[in-house]
């Protein structure tokens, strides 16, 4: 009788798996990607790797879950001190990131999004329209905790603005993987991103 195996122990084995997926993407894409290619980085027989996941659009999925969940984690902001140095800070720090896009997932994603199973069958993947709304709602939480503390007296409701930050990330990530960010001029982008955002935010600091 084979041994029983904890719960603690799937979910830990689960995360190895998900960042030996996460490594393969990166490099490959996500349509070159098989599950083979991921089973052979994670060293899992066939059989064991299934028991975690269906097919490839699954633990891309899964992928994404993991990658997302730490990028929300950026905006649980500190109960001590002042919410608009940290926010700033946080924009600061999507310089480093988007100039090393070549080594996120952003390629693999826009492969993934127009996939044919993924472009015709969306209601089957609720989790893509999920990610945004979580996210968004994420910044709209540390912009409502800033005016509940008076620290902001926003121009704009804190879903609109939530909304552009996001947007405004995404859009300067896809044209940095496009052009190369000696184009984009990522950390001017910023700063104009950052002078907007003050404006519309209005954060007593800089009043």
């Amino acid at each position: 009788m084979a041994p029983k195996v904890s719960e603690e122990y799937k979910k830990e084995r689960k995360r190895e798996l998900i960042e030996a997926a996460k490594k393969v993407f990166i490099e490959k894409g996500f349509v070159r990607t098989s599950m083979q290619d991921i089973m052979d980085k994670a060293g899992i027989s066939r059989g064991a790797f299934y028991s975690y996941f269906d097919n490839i659009d699954h633990v891309f999925i899964e992928v994404l879950k993991y990658d997302d969940q730490k990028d929300i984690q950026y905006f649980v902001s500190s109960d001590e001190g002042p919410i608009w140095p940290q926010l700033k800070k946080w924009v600061e720090e999507q310089q480093f990131y988007i100039e090393a896009i070549e080594q996120t997932l952003l390629y693999a994603k826009a492969e993934f999004f127009l996939s044919s199973n993924y472009a015709n069958n969306k209601d089957n993947f609720p989790y893509i329209s999920e990610r945004y709304k979580r996210t968004t709602e994420a910044i709209e939480e540390v912009l409502n905790k800033g005016m509940l503390k008076g620290e902001f007296r926003p121009q704009q409701s804190t879903r609109s603005i939530a909304r552009y930050l996001l947007s405004f990330i995404n859009g300067l990530m896809l044209d940095t993987f496009q052009l190369g960010h000696e184009q984009t001029k990522v950390k001017d982008q910023l700063s104009v991103l950052l002078f907007s955002l003050e404006k519309l935010i209005n954060p007593k600091s800089a009043l």
